[in-house]
């Protein structure tokens, strides 16, 4: 396990390419930062949050104006084993985490059916939110990474018959002035997992059954299913997140909007000879 200052270097140098600019480059693009924002930095143990959670130490350091970081652990119902590993972990990066329990895991396991990850993964939003704001913050920042957006694109089409990508910031709904970040957006899961290895840190999973594969994950099928295809298309990941950024509205059949339903047929009729092909 390296020490915290070569960590850091690392992450500026080695993996400059791959993880800084990437990361930089998401903020940017898609103004995720303002001035004097606080930042709930969301850590649930696993690779994506704890590299987050360095990436913005970094930035902190030549930030071009002031932020407030702060490490937030929601504790949903860890065993001791995988709790004691985060907090090692976390202090061998030298990231200052806050911790608060939760009985998430529970609730989800007795009332989430057959489904226990769409509810878990509601009230753990839920929780951060609150979390966060109790510690004065006005964001919230998720390690979703590029690999995360891709995969739940294909989800949403193949298993819930709709097309839907996952946004890189939300304001959210339940919590007026509060608002989600993704500033992993474009780094991909390949160069987190290799950072992780160099610098000797072995993370934890999610801390549940699914994470610990021992019950069906959908996202592990997705995830198999597009690994098969890019055998024989290199683009294929590139190809279905280019796919939100390219939706043509005029040929599909219909789309919602703010909760309005629009219809194929509806538009058609409104349509002159020479607005088609």
């Amino acid at each position: 396990m390296m020490e915290i200052k070569s960590i850091e270097r690392a992450l500026i140098t080695r993996y400059r390419n791959k993880l800084y600019r990437p990361f930089i480059k998401a903020l940017k693009h898609y103004e995720m930062l303002q001035e004097n924002d606080c930042i709930g930095v969301c850590i649930s143990g696993g690779k994506d949050s704890l590299t987050l959670a360095k990436l913005f130490q970094e930035l902190a350091k030549y930030s071009d104006f002031p932020i407030t970081l702060k490490y937030l652990v929601m504790d949903p119902g860890f065993n001791e084993e995988n709790l004691d590993r985060l907090k090692r972990n976390a202090e061998s990066m030298g990231i200052p985490i806050i911790i608060k329990k939760s009985d998430v895991f529970q609730v989800a396991y007795n009332h989430g059916g057959s489904n226990p990850c769409y509810l878990c993964a509601r009230m753990r939003r839920g929780f951060l939110y609150q979390f966060a704001k109790e510690e004065a913050c006005n964001k919230i920042a998720l390690g979703h990474h590029f690999n995360d957006v891709v995969e739940t694109t294909m989800l949403n089409i193949l298993y819930a018959g709709c097309y839907k990508t996952m946004l890189p910031k939300l304001k959210s709904k339940n919590f007026p002035g509060m608002e989600l970040i993704r500033p992993l957006y474009f780094v991909w899961e390949k160069d987190i997992i290799n950072f992780m290895k160099y610098i000797g840190i072995e993370a934890m999973s999610c801390g549940c059954k699914i994470g610990d594969g021992k019950m069906d994950s959908k996202r592990k099928e997705i995830k198999e299913m597009i690994a098969q295809m890019k055998l024989t298309n290199k683009e294929v990941e590139k190809n279905i997140f280019r796919s939100s950024e390219n939706v043509h509205v005029d040929t599909v059949l219909g789309w919602k909007r703010q909760g309005k339903r629009y219809q194929f047929l509806e538009e058609y009729k409104h349509l002159r000879d020479d607005d088609s092909e």
